[in-house]
């Protein structure tokens, strides 16, 4: 396989082309470039639970394949995106088990939900880069546009349950994090006024 380009979740961007959708924002690391994958809504509810540090009422699919693995000793090793076509991201995910290393094909938001709670890294190649990431200014600093980035970008959290939606409030206000609990709080409002 060709020279592969480490890659971190940035956040979410919503997708108003097409409806239930989420633009999931890769950002390179060490660089400018950012690869941008579309989600659904259950892959993009499960990504946000890791990125703001939450844990769901239930665990999702992701959290069973995580606890699954560990407890048969089998470790993550990294998630590959190694193709594209007719607008789809594949990925693989490379697995270790004792002595055995194991391949297996999965869809690249399954992947990153995964890599994410095991802590795995995820990469793309310098094809996929070259040919799909957006290219920021030479003028604008790496270190600022992830800065910029991480402010606007938010899961669009009208996609969560009540129940989810009491969890990452209390998560929100455990942390101090008052901004989020605000959000979070008129969101819970709306979702309890609408019912």
């Amino acid at each position: 396989m060709e020279d592969k380009i480490r890659l971190s979740v940035l956040g979410f961007s919503f997708n108003q082309t097409q409806s239930g959708t989420y633009g999931l924002i890769l950002a390179e690391d060490d660089g400018a470039r950012r690869l941008i994958i579309i989600i659904g809504t259950p892959e993009a509810q499960s990504i946000a639970f890791c990125l703001q540090g939450s844990v769901p009422p239930r665990p999702l699919a992701h959290d069973l394949f995580q606890m699954l693995t560990s407890e048969f000793g089998i470790t993550l090793l990294e998630v590959v995106i190694y193709k594209y076509d007719n607008g789809v991201f594949h990925s693989k995910m490379h697995l270790r088990q004792g002595e055995h290393n194991i391949e297996i094909e999965s869809r690249t938001s399954d992947a990153i939900a995964i890599a994410l709670r095991t802590r795995a890294p995820i990469y793309t190649t310098k094809s996929i880069m070259r040919e799909q990431a957006i290219v920021f200014e030479e003028n604008t600093s790496p270190e600022t546009v992830q800065e910029d980035e991480k402010d606007n970008l938010a899961l669009d959290y009208s996609l969560l349950d009540t129940e989810e939606l009491e969890t990452l409030l209390k998560d929100a206000i455990e942390g101090e994090d008052y901004e989020l609990a605000s959000l979070l709080r008129d969101e819970l409002k709306k979702k309890l006024g609408s019912n």
